[in-house]
């Protein structure tokens, strides 16, 4: 089994969404036993993820409260870093202000190794956190972010252009807009790995899913069938006509250091765009 850790933990969504997966795939949730870990900085959201956990039969997890930036809970003391996790998976509060830069300006966890985000928008500091956060070798992760990440100049292009020259940077997925419960902004997921595939090695896989949604009265809803064909994208890592592309980071270079989707994956022609 191996370890899962959400960072921005809210209610518990993301590690329950792992133990779906497993349960779909035929397997035990049993093998998360002890293997699921969370942060959450807001008390009663975390009692009420620990009660989510509780209720779809986890017993062995570790949910703590605490301001993740500022205060990460995970440490290891025998590295004096932070702890590592085989899979990181987050969907953090998006382009949340004042998340705790003057902590980051000495960071003890060493989070700020590409950059150090401004006061306005903490979007890259959880990335960062993150990345820290992956087990060496096989460590992945997966965050949700607002598509401005995508290609926001200054000190985020800069981090951005870290971690793609560094080769971390495995997938960048556009959602359709307001699928996301308070927010109406379209959104993305990056996916980022410590160590590539060889034959991924220097290549990006952008993904355009915006047509995938059904509208909904009050918010549009991703589906499972949307979910499952995403994902096979993913894993099949080939260009696919109008929706997927796979591109070289000189490509990338040349367009600046940008992720901005429709660089790379136009939209088709005459489709209206969400």
């Amino acid at each position: 089994g191996e370890t899962v850790y959400d960072p921005a933990c809210g209610t518990g969504g993301m590690l329950l969404g792992a133990v779906a997966h497993i349960l779909d795939q035929g397997g035990d949730p049993r093998t998360f036993y002890g293997k699921l870990y969370g942060q959450e900085k807001n008390l009663t959201t975390a009692s009420v993820a620990r009660m989510n956990l509780l209720l779809h039969g986890i017993e062995d997890f570790a949910v703590e409260r605490g301001d993740t930036l500022r205060n990460p809970v995970f440490t290891d003391p025998s590295s004096g870093g932070l702890a590592t996790f085989d899979c990181v998976i987050a969907n953090p509060p998006f382009s949340l202000e004042q998340w705790g830069r003057e902590i980051w300006e000495n960071d003890p966890w060493g989070r700020a190794f590409a950059g150090l985000p401004n006061d306005s928008s903490g979007d890259f500091a959880w990335v960062q956190h993150m990345v820290k956060s992956m087990a060496l070798g096989g460590g992945r992760m997966a965050v949700v972010l607002p598509q401005g990440a995508l290609f926001r100049s200054g000190v985020e292009g800069q981090i951005r252009q870290y971690l793609l020259q560094h080769d971390l940077i495995e997938a960048v997925i556009g959602l359709a807009p307001n699928l996301f419960y308070g927010t109406g902004l379209a959104a993305c997921i990056l996916v980022l790995r410590q160590r590539k595939a060889p034959q991924r090695a220097g290549k990006v896989l952008i993904v355009d899913a915006s047509a995938h949604f059904r509208k909904g009265r009050a918010q549009n809803f991703l589906d499972p069938g949307h979910a499952a064909e995403i994902h096979a994208w993913v894993q099949a890592f080939q260009d696919v006509p109008e929706r997927a592309r796979v591109v070289t980071l000189q490509e990338i270079e040349a367009e600046d250091w940008t992720l901005n989707i429709s660089r790379y994956v136009p939209p088709p022609v005459g489709e209206d765009i969400p």
